[in-house]
């Protein structure tokens, strides 16, 4: 094993403990640093793949963004983190197996897949073909993407200034 598979591994291990740490974990802080915790190991994937740019965005927006993120949770759910407000459970065991026929389901696609080996290495600036792909045949996507993220603000902002009324 070379030493870039064990950092692969490492940090593959780290961002599903965060993944699951962000499902299983009761207090909402807590959560959250777990989901930076999975972010910050995928942005570290990333920079294994050379793709620094991509790592660099995944933490200035998903990273950066999870402290507006708690504070809108935090001032939505200020109910649910009382410990005498309990949460019905009735629905775990469904919502496990689901999760296991899905993951069973993705393994097997991913397992029996024959993916292609790559054939060339990646050169040139890395930017300029993102930035050339986002205003070319991805524009449109991209701008719905942008659109989207808008709504889902503006959303957010009228159910916090109604909460608070």
């Amino acid at each position: 094993m070379t030493l870039t598979q064990i950092v692969f591994l490492i940090l593959a291990g780290l961002a599903l403990a965060g993944a699951v740490g962000m499902v299983a974990l009761r207090n909402l802080v807590h959560m959250v640093l777990a989901m930076v915790l999975a972010f910050v190991a995928v942005a570290g994937i990333f920079i294994l793949l050379e793709a620094g740019f991509v790592a660099v965005v995944q933490i200035l927006i998903y990273v950066g963004a999870l402290a507006i993120l708690t504070l809108f949770a935090i001032m939505l759910t200020r109910d649910i983190m009382d410990r005498r407000v309990r949460a019905n459970a009735a629905q775990w065991p469904w919502a496990l197996l689901v999760a296991v026929a899905l993951f069973a389901l993705l393994s097997a696609v991913f397992l029996r897949t024959g993916w292609p080996a790559a054939t060339a290495e990646i050169t040139g600036d890395q930017v300029v073909a993102l930035g050339e792909a986002l205003v070319g045949p991805y524009a449109l996507p991209f701008e719905a993407a942008s659109v989207l993220l808008l709504v889902a603000m503006i959303g957010a902002i009228v159910v916090a200034r109604e909460a608070r009324r």
